[in-house]
């Protein structure tokens, strides 16, 4: 809130007529304690004059500078040295309405820098905000650190609900008995609690600005456990099939309707999961859990790669230093082709929202987006032009992860089951007792890899040679995997890959 202290001397000859004003300069949602000046004006008629620092102290936007003016003030700006009131004369109103303009870019401006300073130390892994509970600031070393006080209890919390025998109205009193509190020693209450589940800060990422980034600051669980917890989480909800904890209630849609998939339990044995119907009749079948499961496997079952072929698709994304050159600078092209076209598109809504063909709000919200993917751009381009091929390791542990999602599946209790069926599929349809998938990136490419896998003979790849022209021998089937590799080399350069679960290592 903006601080507003008045300050009055007893011996000033008008403390009747000057209410003196300090007006912190922090810009803050809702200006209250500006709204309580304006009051006491309306309250106290009597006042006429306003002394303020100067222009930037006062106004924040063009609302203030109207309400300010309709209260029909003597405006005293010091370290100015004008006085503005009805009786000013033109040339001097005009000055101060440059000088309003000015406040409001002066705002804009320090707005949109401290924006932009938080979005990059969140780019660097430093949490921008305040850390949450179980961490605290290390003032001295500009660091978050673990409150070693309070960690041990939220490790407890998380470890708790993960074995899906405990409520959070449960936990709330257990875990006050134990000794948890907030920092101002109160008991933390269930909608904290329930925070605190949802948030990754603890396994080392955080959210900002709608995106998560990799944190700095030590994590005080394992991603695996998180995982854990948001599955018993999502059994906890609303319907009473969520609450029983159904394991893949909520992981596919309807493929008739489009509403969720739930479950419930038939002769008191039995479970089925059925289009929840939120939109009305529909004639979907039902399916039991196990028949459900066998479909998961049927899918996970395409996944799967030869061996000696899966080898070879490994050594197919290392690259060569000619074939990494190359590769670096066709990504450097395509992305300075795309910027230029988010450039030219930026310059010609301009002229349209100068023409009247767009209003203002459309232009800068398409902006906004726009100048963000160009920064995007910008850093990608650096980083090929900073080669560094880390990048694949982790997609050949995706690929091998989506090559063993079978036998994990098989092999996994239910809850690891629903993480990999969340990490390798999103919004799957069931159609009348068949799973139609729908993969997540880069599983979608790795599912094409795999079908075109299909079509390659293994003595394709154990004849591959290099010819007296130093050329390699590669069959029609196999150059086909190709444009996928590179599919696949560029996702996986252009985005952070998550850590692999730890329950679904072998």
């Amino acid at each position: 809130m903006n601080i507003i202290r008045y300050k009055r001397k007893s011996n000033f000859k008008y403390r009747n007529l000057v209410t003196r004003l300090r007006i912190d300069v922090t810009k803050q949602s809702g200006r209250t304690n500006f709204s309580k000046m304006v009051k006491f004006f309306q309250d106290n008629p009597d006042v006429k004059i306003l002394l303020c620092e100067k222009t930037d102290r006062l106004y924040r936007n063009f609302k203030d500078y109207v309400i300010i003016d309709d209260l029909d003030l003597t405006l005293i700006f010091v370290k100015e040295g004008s006085i503005l009131n009805k009786y000013s004369k033109s040339h001097e109103k005009f000055i101060h309405g440059i000088k309003v303009l000015m406040a409001k870019n002066y705002i804009d401006n320090l707005s949109e820098e401290t924006r932009k300073g938080m979005l990059e130390k969140a780019e660097e892994g430093e949490y921008p905000s305040y850390a949450p509970l179980g961490y605290l600031h290390d003032k001295i070393n500009k660091k978050i650190k673990i409150d070693k006080t309070r960690a041990k209890y939220i490790k407890e919390l998380f470890e708790l609900y993960a074995t899906g025998n405990y409520s959070i109205r449960q936990l709330e009193n257990l875990m006050y008995k134990k000794g948890l509190r907030t920092r101002k020693n109160k008991k933390v209450v269930r909608s904290s609690i329930n925070e605190i589940l949802k948030n990754p800060f603890y396994y080392g990422y955080f959210y900002w600005s709608g995106k998560l980034y990799k944190g700095k600051h030590q994590p005080i669980i394992s991603k695996d456990l998180f995982d854990k917890v948001q599955i018993v989480i999502h059994r906890y909800k609303n319907t009473r099939a969520q609450k029983r904890g159904f394991a893949y209630a909520g992981l596919l849609v309807c493929g008739k309707c489009g509403s969720s998939i739930t479950a419930e339990i038939k002769k008191e044995k039995y479970i089925y999961y059925h289009c929840t119907f939120n939109k009305g009749k529909c004639d979907n079948l039902y399916i039991r859990e196990e028949d459900l499961e066998k479909e998961f496997e049927r899918i996970f079952k395409k996944l799967k790669f030869n061996d000696v072929i899966l080898e070879w698709i490994k050594e197919g994304l290392k690259l060569s230093l000619k074939e990494k050159e190359e590769f670096h600078n066709s990504q450097i092209k395509r992305l300075n082709d795309e910027y230029l076209k988010l450039e030219n598109r930026i310059n010609q809504m301009y002229i349209d929202k100068l023409d009247g063909e767009i209003s203002e709000e459309f232009y800068r919200k398409n902006v906004s987006i726009w100048r963000e993917r160009q920064e995007k751009i910008l850093k990608l381009i650096k980083e090929h032009q900073q080669a560094n091929e880390n990048y694949l390791n982790e997609g050949i542990k995706l690929i091998e992860l989506a090559n063993n999602s079978y036998e994990y599946f098989k092999s996994k209790d239910k809850i690891e089951r629903a993480i990999l069926i969340k990490m390798i599929m999103k919004g799957s349809k069931l159609v009348d007792g068949k799973i139609e998938p729908i993969f997540s990136p880069p599983f979608d490419i790795i599912y094409q890899m795999s079908k075109e896998s299909q079509k390659i003979r293994v003595e394709e790849v154990m004849l591959l040679k290099t010819t007296k022209a130093g050329k390699k021998i590669i069959s029609p089937a196999m150059s086909k995997m190709l444009p996928l590799l590179d599919n696949f080399r560029t996702y996986c350069y252009e985005n952070k890959i998550d850590d692999i679960p730890d329950c679904l290592k072998k």
